[in-house]
């Protein structure tokens, strides 16, 4: 239920997930800082591959981050995302990203992993966003747990193995 309220209101900078941009950009721009980390114990290289972006609200733009994989083992990575100001997570749009899957890199594999994304409209008719010029958006990538692997229980006796007593 926490996630499912983050995800409407944006609370806690969660960003919101959309289909397309608008169809008309609109003037004001505001600039997009990105950031990006790894979990104490992530052995991954994992960096924006661009610092900033000026940006017009409501137009669609793509940013990659780059992923590598240190170890000589195969790892399953999962990112967490938010921005900040906390208060600009509902008007930060994602259409696509690395953070919707889990991600595995291969040993020593390097990757660009994309985001596409957009301001909302609204946030430029939002008063309290009024002095908002710069919005980070971060990610922390964290190796996920291995899932075990299923044991298939063995099929039911058909009535005719059973033998009779």
């Amino acid at each position: 239920l926490y996630d499912l309220f983050c995800h409407v209101t944006g609370y806690a900078g969660t960003t919101q997930v959309a289909t397309k941009a608008p169809e008309h950009a609109g003037e004001r721009v505001v600039t997009i800082r990105f950031n990006g980390d790894v979990a104490r114990g992530m052995p991954w290289q994992f960096r924006p591959e661009q610092i900033e972006m000026k940006v017009k609200v409501g137009e669609e733009h793509l940013a990659f981050y780059r992923a590598k994989n240190t170890t000589d083992r195969p790892i399953t990575g999962t990112a967490t995302f938010n921005v900040q100001p906390d208060q600009a997570g509902i008007y930060f749009q994602k259409i696509a990203c690395f953070c919707f899957t889990e991600q595995t890199l291969e040993p020593g594999q390097s990757v660009d992993m994309p985001v596409s994304f957009f301001v909302d409209p609204a946030f430029a008719e939002d008063p309290k966003m009024a002095r908002v010029n710069t919005i980070t958006l971060s990610y922390t990538f964290f190796e996920a747990p291995e899932r075990p692997t299923r044991v298939s229980a063995a099929p039911e006796p058909r009535a005719s193995d059973r033998t009779r007593e």
